[in-house]
């Protein structure tokens, strides 16, 4: 029985000829990523366990992004114990104010990930990478702290559901309302610890973006990673980036598949998850009727730079409607000054709208966006669940970049329009 591409890459790995799903594994990590909230946690665990050495300070990326700038005494003296860490070890990828970025966003950016790494994070949206052609996925502190002494994750190998892509994307449609689509098919538990591995014709026609927030939103659906394969969009992506020359594993014809789901990207509608769960959605077109308070873009889902061009197509000239508050969070300093440079920023602000530095924030109810009790929300992030962004009453509406940025026009949530 052949292997899937997940399956090839763990292989690899493990120094293992084949692997097959349920196996337990140990496999060679290329990347171990933490942040500012999970980082000291593993710290603590690591010093606890009396390691004394990281196992190669150039395969260890800190990156301080959920509450930084600092917003409050815990969060510095949080973040001050990674920067005394990543100094006394001469961790090489790592970043603070002014270099940060969303850490899923900033990663690919730099290089610091590749095709056919094997990556951990002590993130659950580590899962991002998979658009790259790598294994990534999510772990605990504890697994973060042993994967920094060791260099070694453990593993059960995934089973897999194929995703059969076919067709392109309508106009105002992005991979955010892909993946939307499919969670509301199969619902959050629909790919429980499995991989998600997406095939097909379709697949050339999305970009790396669109990619890297199907992968990243692979959790949301239970999955243990989600993965693209590597192809001409891939190679142009990562050409002149990295620091490890790119693996390319393909899954083998006979590899084995628990089901098929077939995917008509023509077919897609612009999408919105209603709360309190990212499985429960509808088209944007009927929920016309439903007033927002706020909206948020950005997050490492979409704050990219296509996410960040969707909501300057669509804000520029227009003003964000009364009782509205928008905000707009480039994922990365990159995509900021790029933003600068374009105009984006102050097509922003004339809009209405406040541009923050990059940071988590408001995603995980943090700051820079918390809702009040009964507030509503259109979110570009990634969960929607009870109190995620606020008050336990308030409401979080996932969408895309093109239907937040309308939304925070109309003052309702609404589907972009054609130009």
């Amino acid at each position: 029985m052949g292997m899937t591409m997940t399956q090839k890459i763990l292989a690899d790995h493990a120094g293992l000829q084949s692997v097959s799903a349920g196996q337990l594994i140990r496999a060679r990590l290329d990347i171990v990523l933490g942040n500012d909230i999970t980082t000291p946690v593993a710290i603590n665990e690591f010093t606890k366990n009396g390691f004394d050495r990281v196992f190669d300070k150039d395969k260890i990326a800190i990156v301080l992004d959920h509450f930084v700038p600092n917003k409050d005494i815990k969060a510095a003296e949080q973040s001050r114990q990674c920067r005394e860490f990543a100094c006394g070890h001469c961790i090489s990828h790592f970043y603070d104010v002014g270099k940060m970025g969303i850490e899923h966003a900033l990663l690919p950016e730099q290089g610091v990930v590749t095709a056919g790494d094997c990556i951990i994070g002590a993130d659950s949206h580590t899962c991002t990478y998979g658009a790259l052609g790598a294994f990534s996925t999510g772990v605990g502190s504890t697994d973060m702290a042993a994967g920094m002494a060791t260099g070694e994750g453990w593993f059960k190998v995934p089973s897999a559901i194929r995703f059969q892509l076919t067709g392109q994307l309508p106009p105002n449609c992005s991979g955010k309302d892909v993946i939307l689509t499919i969670i509301g098919q199969i619902g959050v538990d629909g790919a429980l610890y499995k991989s998600m591995e997406f095939t097909g014709p379709g697949v050339a026609t999305l970009s790396m973006d669109d990619r890297l927030c199907i992968c990243n939103m692979a959790i949301e659906a239970g999955a243990k990673n989600g993965i693209f394969p590597v192809d001409e969009v891939t190679m142009r992506y990562l050409e002149g980036r990295g620091e490890r020359a790119p693996r390319i594993f393909r899954a083998d014809p006979d590899a084995a598949y628990e089901k098929t789901v077939c995917v008509d990207l023509s077919a897609i509608a612009p999408t919105v998850a209603c709360p309190h769960l990212p499985e429960n959605t509808r088209p944007a077109a009927e929920l016309s009727d439903i007033q927002i308070d706020q909206v948020v873009i950005g997050s490492c889902t979409n704050g990219r730079m296509e996410d960040m061009e969707t909501a300057y197509r669509i804000l520029k000239g227009r003003t964000v409607a009364p009782g509205v508050r928008c905000i707009i969070i480039p994922a990365t300093m990159k995509i900021y000054r790029e933003c600068v440079e374009r105009g984006y920023v102050t097509a922003f602000i004339d809009a209405g709208a406040v541009v923050s530095t990059p940071t988590c924030g408001p995603c995980l109810g943090g700051y820079m966006g918390i809702l009040a009790a009964g507030e509503r929300c259109v979110a570009t992030t990634n969960r929607n669940f009870v109190g995620r962004m606020g008050h336990v009453t308030s409401e979080v509406y996932l969408a895309s970049p093109a239907t937040a940025a309308a939304s925070a026009i109309a003052g309702f949530i609404t589907p972009a329009k054609e130009d």
